[in-house]
């Protein structure tokens, strides 16, 4: 007899490998005060991840957290399964994770080449085959690199600063406000090169305050607030949330939305 039972059909599973996981962190930079509490956080290989919410939300804390530069209290910090919480920036380095923050994060007073040679002070071996794929993201840089990072606009600066992250081959790059500060042309400028950072196949995740652009261009982003994470969801999904347009993009989210 046949069977007559329906077949139940589930929703397609993301095989991908995890790179970074964040399970109930709890961080903070003064004794006995968090900022993080609780946050959730998973990003797979190839993903483009990212992090709005309210100032004071711990967004750029999360970041921090996960390069050894918040004191984490409880919680866990995974890069391809392994624990990472404790670790010194170096170990973090070698273990793919890459850091560019949202101010001083250029030698102002060393040349573009010298900044990228700085990002390989551990494997100086693969200059040559790193600078070839960061000039296939920031061809402009390839012409310039004798130029003294101090004279680059704030845009071009942080093209150098992703550059020099990316130079290790890293298994996810961090990224810090990457629009904070430039003129809005430079602002989509920004966004398209992480767009193409991304593309190129290396996993990212991004805090931003442009939130309604960060939705536009990511896979899946989550909400911070109050040091947890409110929401979760794709890009798409976020911008046409009614809480979320509501709590954290305002009237560009509705307008976005319409």
């Amino acid at each position: 007899m046949t069977d007559a039972t329906e077949p139940v059909f589930e929703s397609p599973k993301d095989d991908r490998e995890v790179i970074v996981e964040l399970t109930d962190v709890h961080a903070g930079y003064l004794p006995g005060v968090n900022i993080l509490n609780g946050a959730n956080l998973v990003a797979r290989q190839g993903e483009l991840i990212g992090i709005i919410g309210p100032n004071g939300a711990g967004k750029s804390t999360l970041l921090k957290s996960i390069f050894g530069m918040v004191h984490v209290r409880s919680g866990e910090i995974t890069v391809k399964g392994e624990s990472i919480v404790g670790l010194k920036a170096d170990k973090l380095v070698k273990r793919g994770v890459a850091f560019v923050p949202q101010t001083n994060n250029v030698f102002p007073s060393l040349t573009i080449a010298e900044n990228l040679q700085m990002g390989l002070y551990q494997n100086p071996k693969i200059y040559a085959e790193r600078l070839e794929f960061v000039t296939g993201i920031f061809a402009e840089l390839g012409k310039r690199l004798n130029q003294r990072a101090g004279g680059l606009s704030g845009g071009e600066r942080q093209m150098v600063a992703m550059s020099r992250a990316l130079m290790m081959d890293p298994s996810v790059l961090l990224l810090d406000e990457p629009s904070a500060g430039l003129s809005p042309v430079r602002q989509d400028d920004a966004f398209i090169r992480v767009s193409d950072i991304n593309k190129a196949g290396v996993t990212t995740i991004m805090v931003e305050q442009n939130a309604r652009r960060c939705l536009q261009i990511c896979d899946r982003g989550y909400v911070l607030d109050q040091g947890r994470d409110a929401y979760e969801g794709t890009g798409r999904d976020l911008l046409n949330d009614p809480k979320v347009i509501g709590l954290y993009l305002g009237t560009l989210g509705q307008e976005d939305a319409a």
